[in-house]
């Protein structure tokens, strides 16, 4: 797009070639203004340099680059979270795993908590804002990844603990980093020939992050094989996967000892995690 020297509000979105809403979200980001102040004041001008770096997140927004990326946030769980390109965005049928891993928690004094996988943090800051009681541990295997989440913990004043790894071998064996009450994870989960890795915003986040280079149950089954021994008796693992891998997950679940196990859709009827929880005294897992 090309802007004028003396380019008001409405005619900087109206040339933006991006829906209203977009065009608005990233104007208000390089004005620092609300979506009320940009309505009202549409026929303001805009200061060059705003107009110049709004032309240019426009520009890179029709190219199919994430709008959380250009402005650096996406709310979540009604929190704002911060995002980079070494993150996954957080996404609202992601809520769904956070919601049922709460209520898996409710009413447990001090509940252990451990999110695999956390990129930015989004579902282990999310349970600690709503259990500040609960002991909550949060790994991945980036280290750039952990920043961002260690960014959105303090901003947030969440506490949790971090800590890197590929999978189980961020934990220790001491009693740390066992005894959960809840373990919780968003791995990835999308097929390695799935086309969707090449569209839309996916084109533009972290392949690891979405893709386990396989058939997209890989990381599942390794949380899952891993899980027991990290439990308390009774503990609850759910899962976010693919729409069309639940009675995969369901059928790992129950193989590996897990009971009352169960997937929930989310709220476009898919069924978007699944879980159980574990009695190691009925399992014969070692």
């Amino acid at each position: 797009m090309t802007v004028s020297n003396a380019a008001t509000v409405r005619e900087l979105l109206e040339t933006s070639h991006l829906p209203q809403s977009e065009a608005r979200i990233l104007l208000m980001h390089v004005m620092g203004v609300s979506r009320t102040w940009l309505i009202a004041h549409d026929t303001d001008v805009v200061e060059t340099a705003s107009a110049d770096r709004f032309a240019v997140l426009a520009q890179r927004r029709v190219g199919g680059e994430p709008i959380a990326y250009l402005v650096g946030w996406r709310e979540f769980m009604g929190h704002v979270f911060k995002v980079s390109s070494a993150v996954l965005i957080p996404r609202p049928e992601t809520e769904l795993l956070v919601e049922t891993g709460l209520a898996c928690v409710q009413g447990l004094p001090a509940p252990r908590v451990l999110d695999l996988g956390t990129g930015s943090g989004a579902i282990a800051v999310s349970i600690a804002l709503a259990r500040p009681d609960a002991d909550v541990v949060a790994t991945d295997t980036s280290g750039s990844a952990l920043a961002v989440a260690r960014a959105n913990a303090s901003s947030l004043g969440a506490a949790i603990r971090l800590c890197r790894g590929n999978w189980w071998t961020a934990l220790s064996d001491d009693a740390d980093d066992t005894g959960f009450d809840l373990i919780v994870s968003n791995p990835p989960y999308i097929a390695s020939h799935d086309v969707h890795l090449g569209q839309g915003d996916l084109r533009f986040e972290p392949p690891g992050a979405l893709t386990d280079y396989a058939d997209g149950l890989d990381a599942l089954r390794v949380i899952i094989g891993g899980a027991a021994r990290r439990l308390k008796p009774g503990g609850a693992l759910w899962l976010e996967h693919g729409y069309d891998q639940a009675a995969a997950v369901r059928k790992l679940l129950v193989d590996k000892g897990f009971g009352q196990v169960e997937s929930r859709r989310d709220l476009a009827g898919i069924e978007r995690i699944s879980g159980g929880f574990y009695n190691h005294s009925l399992s014969s897992l070692q």
